[in-house]
């Protein structure tokens, strides 16, 4: 198994990172370390996949997982009971721990995950920002349920789609122009007079705008990368890559 680890400059104690899809139990369109149970994968192998991330990342409990559905609801997942073996993950596209608690994840194969945490609060944020929900208004939404000073928190960006490889039509291209300044500038023209969008540029401007100014990641591009990454645009029916975001008390300092 390989884990991608943050290069951000996060307070002591704070872990995060992107699985890749090396490793795992997976077969097939999911090898092999497919983590996401929503795909159409072996349900026994994403459950011997996710054990296996669990313990080669150390996670003292398994990580507060989302029904993701690009939309812009945000989950304070500690105020939330303990799920049961057969609970359904809760319905949202972000989750905040104000108090720093668990272990949140992100499940992604195209869109962009981003990671924040504060240099002066405890409290952890995880977003899944396909370009509806970015559209949409889930960073501000985020950053406004992590209740901590968005001047002193750090955002790290993990692998998504790159621009060379996302085009979109006028309806998209329109919504952000509509949406953030200078997202103009995150678009490009091409052959078909279609656009190539920058994802990860977009996201840079809402967390610029929502006050945040220590912004890292982003350049790692899963369509690109098959050995790598799953990629939806690229095969279809894939699996997700996990990215997390927790608090190690025994490292903090």
């Amino acid at each position: 198994m390989h884990v991608i680890r943050a290069k951000w400059p996060a307070p002591p104690g704070i872990v995060a990172g992107t699985s890749t899809r090396a490793g795992g139990a997976s077969q097939g369109k999911f090898a092999s370390l497919n983590l996401g149970d929503h795909v159409g994968d072996d349900p026994q192998a994403v459950l011997e996949n996710r054990r296996q991330l669990i313990a080669h990342c150390a996670f003292p409990e398994p990580p507060r997982w989302l029904r993701q559905v690009h939309g812009t609801t945000v989950l304070d997942v500690a105020t939330l009971p303990p799920p049961g073996p057969d609970d359904e993950p809760p319905v949202a596209d972000a989750a905040v721990s104000q108090d720093g608690s668990g272990v949140l994840a992100i499940l992604t194969a195209d869109c962009l995950p981003i990671v924040v945490c504060s240099s002066t609060a405890p409290g952890l944020a995880a977003m899944h920002c396909g370009w509806r929900s970015l559209a949409g208004g889930i960073v501000a939404r985020t950053i406004g349920a992590l209740g901590a000073d968005p001047a002193q928190c750090i955002a790290w960006l993990g692998p998504a789609i790159s621009q060379p490889a996302f085009e979109v039509g006028d309806e998209v291209r329109d919504l952000f122009l509509a949406g953030v300044e200078n997202a103009a500038h995150c678009f490009k023209v091409n052959e078909r007079n279609r656009w190539q969008a920058d994802l990860s540029g977009l996201a840079r401007l809402y967390l610029e705008e929502a006050g945040l100014r220590q912004i890292f990641g982003g350049g790692r591009c899963t369509y690109s990368n098959d050995a790598q990454f799953f990629s939806y645009r690229r095969d279809g029916q894939c699996g997700r890559m996990a990215t997390f975001i927790r608090r190690d008390k025994s490292r903090a300092s």
